[in-house]
């Protein structure tokens, strides 16, 4: 389990989950049916929650149901409906780049909520995060498409108060069930737009049916367990940042799959991210799991 794994491995662990995300863009955009945003989030979210839960069913306490469909709202519901829109209207890892916002929301929850003033460095290097996205966002090869932008930087506030819940309400379901339930709750709320929004699929070929297969087993079901199991051990600004890799590992796919261009400015941006989520993790971290008062989520059971 990655709560008995050294803080270094775990680090490196939770930070394959906003790797794997970062595909996202280039399979919709390339190898999904066309304009149907809400399909391919319901598609990549349902069916990794009911596999999880028969893998680990537990209830929820009474108590814990609201929380819950809140969170599936924000970390799921939304987060993946918003997600596809900008996977759809924005190329490549220019749907992913708004997301560069999360840390500093969490940062600015933290403070107002439970009155923890973030450190300075922890601030400095997340806005350099935010510095080195807008030089990817403003290189010349940029497409801008309002409503997509408007859509991630939604779906990265969702995303980022979705983290900081997580984080704050304790659950007493083991992290399988916890991630369960909220993939299936998200993909549930995410029905109604996916048929009365989206056209019907079309017939799919063996291409398709294997990229809605990877979105899922992959980019829900893995992926999901990994951050919300981060989350359980990590500081939330410190997972946070690392939703950064996201637009990194997209902008890297475009550059080596699409033949993207990936030079001068921003490559200059690209390094500066790498360098502002590395000061964010030795700076927002803590120093020993141990200290943590509480996991969010119970350890599943070996």
């Amino acid at each position: 389990m990655i709560g008995n794994l050294p803080n270094s491995v775990r680090i490196v662990v939770t930070a394959l989950a906003p790797i794997i995300w970062g595909s996202t863009y280039i399979v919709t955009s390339e190898l999904l049916p066309a304009d149907r945003p809400y399909t391919a989030a319901l598609i990549r979210v349902l069916p990794a929650g009911f596999l999880l839960l028969l893998m680990s069913f537990y209830l929820p306490k009474r108590k814990e149901w609201g929380r819950l469909i809140i969170l599936s709202a924000l970390n799921i519901g939304l987060f993946q409906g918003l997600l596809f829109v900008a996977a759809y209207r924005l190329p490549g890892g220019i749907a992913a780049v708004v997301g560069a916002i999360q840390p500093l929301l969490l940062m600015l929850l933290i403070w107002l909520i439970d009155s923890k003033a973030p450190r300075a460095l922890t601030v400095i290097a997340a806005t350099f995060g935010v510095i080195g996205m807008a030089a990817l966002l403003l290189s010349p090869n940029a497409e801008w498409d309002l409503w997509g932008i408007i859509a991630a930087f939604l779906g990265a506030c969702s995303m980022g108060a979705g983290t900081y819940l997580a984080k704050r309400w304790h659950s007493s379901l083991p992290v399988l069930a916890f991630t369960g339930w909220q993939l299936l709750l998200g993909g549930l709320m995410l029905l109604p737009a996916a048929y009365f929004l989206d056209p019907a699929l079309p017939e799919l070929g063996s291409t398709e049916i294997l990229s809605y297969a990877y979105l899922s087993i992959f980019g829900a079901l893995i992926a999901y367990l990994l951050w919300f199991k981060g989350i359980a051990t990590l500081s939330p600004v410190a997972v946070s940042s690392f939703g950064l890799l996201s637009p990194v590992t997209a902008v890297v796919l475009g550059w080596w799959l699409l033949d993207q261009s990936l030079q001068g400015f921003a490559l200059l941006g690209l390094i500066t991210v790498l360098i502002s989520i590395l000061v964010v993790q030795i700076s927002a971290s803590p120093k020993s799991i141990s200290r943590s008062k509480q996991p969010v989520v119970a350890e599943a059971k070996e």
